[in-house]
Order: structure tokens, then C-alpha cells, then sequence
């Protein structure tokens, strides 16, 4: 199976390509700088929001991952909304799956994000977040898939153990290494299609 990965060195993309290479898949590893990351088989400069270069990599590949997120530094995030809506339009037939935030989640009745005591720094993220979940849900683009991570996520172990929900925090936290682990096995054995799931240790 070939993954193309953008996002590929970060937090999330280091650990998926690690993982998704020893299981035997073959990782392109896309970056804006085009840096070797270590685990993929090719690593390419790219840019989500080139409609050209997604539909290549559509054309090349079995499915698209995207373990990118809006900007943390004061950027514009419609710049990345934008550019994920790019990505899914250039698609075609072939599978997207989309790393998402948890504010999106459900607390009875209420998003995550909008809960009392919700931390303040981190609500205009996941305002974004959902815009892009409603992006995914309501474009004719398939198929799709979207993950949410528990509402704490860092580095950690990998137990290689999990719990999956839909609209709801599966747990309070995951590790990166367990993330990457069920992004992975949902690749693999896709049993989310058109869908967002969520997942947590």
C-alpha cells in the first residue's frame, strides 16, 4: 500500500511514517522543506494547497494523509482550510484522512470547545477544527475520513492499545506512539469511511 503524508515531520507524522514503514507500507513523506524523514521511502516538497501537485500524488498513491493544522504562530487559518478543501477537490477517488482537533467533540449536548473552562489559547484552533470536519462532512468529495485525538495528546508509549468513539471523547489521552498506532490500523482496515472517529488510550 502507498501513503502519501503531508505533514510528515511533525509530532504526528513522524510517528505515522515510522509506523505505517514497519509494517511494510511505502510512505512518501511531503514537507514544505522536502527534509529526509527518517522511515519513508521518498520525501518530496509539497504544498497541500497545489491543486497540480495533490492530483498527482492522488494519482500515484492509495491514500492521502494529512497530519497538518492550521497555524500556531498568528497565522491566517482560512490559508489552511483552504488549502484541505483543495486537497479533497483534487482527490478524486482516492482516499483522504484527515487529522482534526478534539474541540470538535461532544460533551452531552455541547462541543468540547465550548465547554466552561475551556482553555482560551487554544479555542480559535478548534473553532478552525470544526470548520474543517463540516468541510469534510458537507462537500461531495469520498472518501474521507477524519480523526479527532482525546483532548491531551503528547508523546508517550506505545502500549499498541486503544478506544475507538464517534461524536464523543473516547478517554482524557493518548500518546502520539498510540495515535499513530490506530491511524494506521484505519489505513490498513478502513472502518471509517465518510466518517469521523475518535481515539484514546
Amino acid at each position: 500500500m502507498k501513503i502519501a503524508l503531508f505533514g510528515a515531520s511533525g509530532m504526528i507524522g513522524s510517528r505515522v511514517t515510522k509506523e505505517a514503514a514497519e509494517r511494510g507500507l511505502e510512505v512518501t513523506a511531503i514537507t514544505r522543506s522536502g527534509a529526509e524523514v527518517p522511515g519513508a521511502l521518498r520525501s518530496l516538497q509539497g504544498d497541500m494547497g497545489d491543486a497540480k501537485f495533490d492530483a498527482q500524488i492522488a494519482a500515484d498513491h492509495d491514500v492521502i494523509v494529512s497530519t497538518t493544522g492550521p497555524s500556531r504562530a498568528g497565522g491566517d487559518h482560512q490559508e489552511w482550510l483552504d488549502a484541505l478543501k483543495t486537497l479533497a477537490e483534487a482527490s478524486g477517488d482516492t482516499r483522504i484522512f484527515v487529522v482534526g482537533g478534539a474541540g470538535s467533540l461532544f460533551v452531552g449536548d455541547t462541543m468540547l470547545k465550548d465547554t466552561e473552562g475551556f482553555p482560551a489559547e487554544y479555542k480559535t484552533e478548534s473553532e478552525t477544527g470544526t470548520r474543517a470536519l463540516e468541510l469534510l462532512r458537507e462537500g461531495s468529495w469520498s472518501p474521507w475520513t477524519l480523526i479527532s485525538p482525546a483532548p491531551e495528546i503528547g508523546p508517550g508509549e506505545r502500549t499498541g492499545s486503544y478506544k475507538t468513539e464517534l461524536e464523543v471523547p473516547a478517554g482524557d489521552s493518548i500518546s502520539a506512539e498510540d495515535f499513530a498506532v490506530a491511524m494506521v490500523d484505519e489505513i490498513v482496515t478502513p472502518a471509517h469511511i465518510d466518517a469521523r472517529f475518535t481515539v484514546a488510550n
